[in-house]
């Protein structure tokens, strides 16, 4: 870990009470949790970033040799709409593996499998978790990825191209954003409307009285949905008034 803990001071730390005991930190040079370690945020965030960069160039190849086949197929149409539902299906699935397995506990057992879910998925958020600005624990790497997505971009490949194929496309690529998304998030402060809220909204996950709400890493809504979403009194101090909108939900009450 690069933790900074001997600096003397904090430069830039923005402190924002959502009440209940919950707060959000802006990060400015140096960032912390309260009573945590210091980290140098440029240092941190190009770590995560060269973590970042071997996985956005693998899938975005993927996606660059096989959307122009597929659309230049006798079915473009169809491919884009398969490409367009691998997106909307990492929106589900990124909820699903952050609540259900980022967020799971695997305790060790004595049967093999039990030994692997331990090994392979008890450590990784809860590290994150401890140290958000971290940027050896702000995204996965090929070697976290690459065994669940080269089968299954194999495995496609026996289908015509403008279905699975493109619809794995859609789905890598979207991984691919939400890394992003994720990594500016904790590193990079941009002022268009969408990243206000959604970095407002994964802070607040980070939070005390956060983390069993706001699963949703580049949007809300399957905290709508699954009824994760941060309630409407904390929504009113993280957003300014609670019928905010907010981007990626269903309802805004």
């Amino acid at each position: 870990m690069s933790g900074v803990s001997g600096a003397s001071s904090v430069s830039s730390v923005d402190r924002t009470d959502v009440g209940s005991g919950a707060w959000i930190v802006v990060p400015g040079e140096e960032v912390r949790l309260e009573g945590g370690p210091r980290f140098l945020r440029e240092v941190e965030a190009r770590r995560s970033r060269h973590r970042l960069y071997p996985v956005s160039v693998l899938y975005t190849l993927n996606a660059l040799v096989v959307m122009p086949l597929a659309l230049a197929g006798p079915r473009p149409g169809a491919a884009l709409l398969s490409f367009l539902l691998g997106v909307g299906a990492w929106t589900l699935l990124e909820y699903k593996v952050h609540r259900f397995i980022l967020h799971g506990r695997f305790p060790d057992g004595p049967g093999a499998w039990e030994l692997f879910l331990h090994k392979t998925f008890d450590h990784l958020h809860l590290e994150h978790h401890k140290r958000p600005w971290d940027g050896n624990h702000i995204n996965g790497t090929i070697k976290d990825t690459l065994p669940f997505a080269a089968p299954m971009a194999l495995l496609a490949l026996f289908a015509p191209l403008w279905s699975v194929p493109a619809f794995v496309a859609g789905l890598l690529q979207a991984y691919v954003a939400e890394d992003w998304v994720h990594h500016s998030v904790h590193f990079y402060r941009f002022e268009n409307r969408y990243f206000r809220y959604i970095k407002r909204h994964h802070l607040y996950h980070h939070s005390p009285k956060g983390m069993t709400l706001a699963f949703g890493l580049s949007n809300g809504f399957w905290d709508v949905v699954y009824s994760t979403r941060i309630p409407p009194d904390v929504r009113q101090a993280l957003y300014g008034t609670q019928d905010a909108p907010v981007p990626g939900t269903l309802e805004r009450s």
